[in-house]
């Protein structure tokens, strides 16, 4: 299931995402005492990272993280976790917890192992999940043209996997979809009409190895909320 909203601007997209998200994630604190939030990387989310980091909100009780990462330095520019520092944990927000998939300099099992560990008694299932689309159809780093995407989408999957795409650079961790799921409130964030022609592709058939993002737009069992903006 979906349901798309469309903005005039996107600044008026990232200020009424920003006020959606904290509201969840004040709410989930006050329910449950703290809160988790997976954002993906990419230019598209920087306002709204902007507008949320400067919600009152109980940050120390948040968890921040990304639906995946590239396994790259921190420091550098391809990097979502230097990209959400500089964007989300700022102003406000810079007491948020951050749940870092990039750790250590090879992504082993034993590392997989103990971050699946981690994810698993910390921050899923996540009050938040913001997800991006590439041109290709592939969201987070589910991508079709790898040699995990049929792993990436088993319903029996670990809740974090290592993949290598075959049409961008750098070995990559994500979430996969089975984990990704579950998320309490799901919201594909793009903006362009050549992401909304995308979108119209994926919408158009359900063939989510194709198009991994069609997972999250045809289940019946997610509501995932597409905001868009030229």
């Amino acid at each position: 299931m979906y349901e798309i909203n469309e903005f005039t601007t996107r600044a008026e997209l990232d200020n009424t995402l920003a006020d959606k998200v904290a509201d969840i994630l004040a709410k989930a604190v006050a329910q449950h005492g703290r809160a988790s939030i997976a954002v993906s990387g990419g230019s598209t989310p920087k306002g709204f990272f902007q507008a949320l980091s400067n919600k009152d909100l109980p940050w120390s009780e948040i968890t921040v993280t990304l639906a995946d990462e590239r396994w790259v330095n921190i420091d550098s520019d391809a990097s979502n976790t230097k990209l959400v520092y500089e964007n989300l944990i700022q102003n406000k927000a810079t007491n948020a917890k951050f749940f870092h998939l990039k750790q250590g300099e090879q992504l082993t099992h034993e590392t997989l192992a103990d971050l699946n560990l981690a994810a698993k008694s910390s921050i899923l299932p996540l009050d938040v999940l913001i997800l991006g689309m590439g041109e290709d159809g592939h969201t987070a780093s589910l991508f079709p043209c790898s040699d995990q995407i049929d792993e990436c989408l088993s319903a029996t999957t670990a809740p974090l996997l290592k993949v290598v795409p075959k049409t961008a650079p750098h070995d990559r961790i994500s979430f996969s979809y089975s984990y990704l799921k579950p998320s309490k409130n799901v919201i594909l964030h793009i903006s362009g009409q050549a992401k909304m022609d995308v979108l119209n592709k994926a919408l158009a058939n359900d063939d989510k190895r194709e198009m991994p993002i069609r997972a999250f737009l045809h289940d019946p069992e997610i509501n995932t909320q597409v905001f868009w903006a030229e």
